[in-house]
């Protein structure tokens, strides 16, 4: 029998539960993975590359500690070839802890000659003298 066929009394019963909502129907109740009512996802920005972040916090404790410098350095040039090739986000991240870390090398490395040319000149003075 369909529904057509029954008689005006014979209705059949309504359900005791409310229908599920449709998948993406929207927030509460609505499946897992469904987005807030109201919410347009289809511009949601990109997924930052994890090495930019790494070059730009290892470049910046460098720039505090005097350790780090490499890292920032290393990660960002990788960062960059992976932004470039992926089109994820974090360039400017990536740009940033580059520029730091050859800033720091630099930096680095001018004191390690201002060091090796301030006690060489000490040497050459007498004010260093061995013991041997």
């Amino acid at each position: 029998m369909t529904d057509s066929n029954l008689p005006q009394g014979d209705q059949p019963a309504a359900s005791a539960q409310p229908a599920a909502p449709a998948y993406g129907s929207g927030y509460p109740g609505a499946a897992y993975g469904a987005g807030l009512p109201g919410a347009d996802y289809r511009n949601a920005p990109g997924k930052t590359n994890t090495l930019a972040i790494v070059s730009i916090v290892a470049s910046l404790v460098g720039l505090f500690t005097g350790i780090g410098f490499l890292v920032g350095l290393i990660t960002g040039h990788i960062s960059l070839s992976q932004i470039k090739k992926t089109g994820e986000l974090g360039r400017g991240m990536a740009l940033a802890g580059t520029i730091i870390g050859w800033i720091g090398v630099a930096l680095s490395i001018i004191a390690i000659v201002l060091f090796v040319i301030f006690f060489s000149f000490l040497a050459a003075n007498g004010a260093v003298t061995s013991t041997y």
